[in-house]
């Protein structure tokens, strides 16, 4: 008689994977993240046509398509990986699945990467939709840069994980979620340039509001793919590198802070 086999080691990308897919399989049963990261993206786009229209009234020369596209991406990455993501922290947390993860083979990253690799991977697909919907409806040119654009991409993306793993440090159930959320979630839609375009703005106020944790991850988005972050014309592919180089360096102060942030204040289990 042969003894069994022994079990295959387990690697970091497959520990991700299984922790990513159970986790996809709760997100799949809550209704109503999926509606709104599936109805989200529609709606917004429509209510914000409306408000970059009446700004566009009083805004000589104002891109309505580049901030039009711009802010419905950083919307959708703000409600689909920060907000949901606050969520699935605390509700893990409250149910010690958190707590019973840390017993097993798992690191600590790899615990809170798997549980966000759904809502990362739903995040940039619908950042792809709406870039091709874009693209095809609006007509909008090729991206300058694609790389930058990729680069905000995932600046953006990471430091909102970091954000929602230190937010849900101070939520205690799923349903205060919507309070802690609430102040990034108000600075970032209305000082970012998401709903109010930064080039509206007096001079000082706009000065301000890029200095703020997410304006930079969305300012290299758009300038990687219309070459300008709309303080300047247009530029091209090395051009846009020089215009970056701030945001850039700003963006990753902010994604350090962020992980330390998380590092420092996350929990893993309720408080007694």
């Amino acid at each position: 008689m042969t003894a069994p086999a022994a079990p295959a080691p387990t690697t970091t990308a497959g520990r991700l994977l299984a922790l990513g897919r159970t986790e996809a399989t709760l997100l799949l049963r809550n209704r109503t993240a999926l509606f709104m990261a599936a109805a989200m993206p529609l709606v917004m786009m429509v209510a914000l046509k409306g408000i970059l229209d009446q700004q566009a009234a009083t805004t000589p020369n104002l891109d309505l398509h580049a901030n039009l596209v711009n802010g419905v991406a950083g919307l959708v990455l703000l409600f689909v990986v920060y907000y949901n993501l606050t969520t699935a922290y605390v509700a893990r947390r409250g149910e010690l699945v958190l707590k019973r993860l840390r017993t097993g083979e798992a690191r600590d990253l790899e615990i809170l990467g798997g549980t966000a690799l759904p809502s990362v991977v739903l995040g940039l697909l619908e950042c792809g939709l709406i870039g091709a919907v874009g693209a095809a409806r609006l007509g909008l040119p090729a991206p300058v840069n694609p790389l930058l654009m990729a680069l905000g991409l995932l600046l953006g993306i990471g430091l909102l994980i970091a954000l929602a793993a230190a937010t849900s440090a101070f939520t205690k159930t799923v349903e205060t979620a919507g309070i802690t959320t609430l102040p990034l979630l108000f600075l970032a839609q209305m000082g970012s340039g998401l709903l109010l375009p930064l080039e509206t703005m007096p001079d000082g106020l706009a000065t301000a509001c890029r200095l703020l944790p997410t304006t930079p991850a969305f300012q290299l988005m758009r300038l990687g793919w219309f070459g300008t972050d709309g303080s300047d014309e247009p530029t091209g592919f090395p051009g846009s590198w020089l215009e970056a180089l701030p945001h850039l360096g700003l963006g990753v102060l902010w994604l350090a802070a962020g992980v330390w942030a998380a590092r420092r204040w996350f929990r893993w289990e309720p408080r007694r």
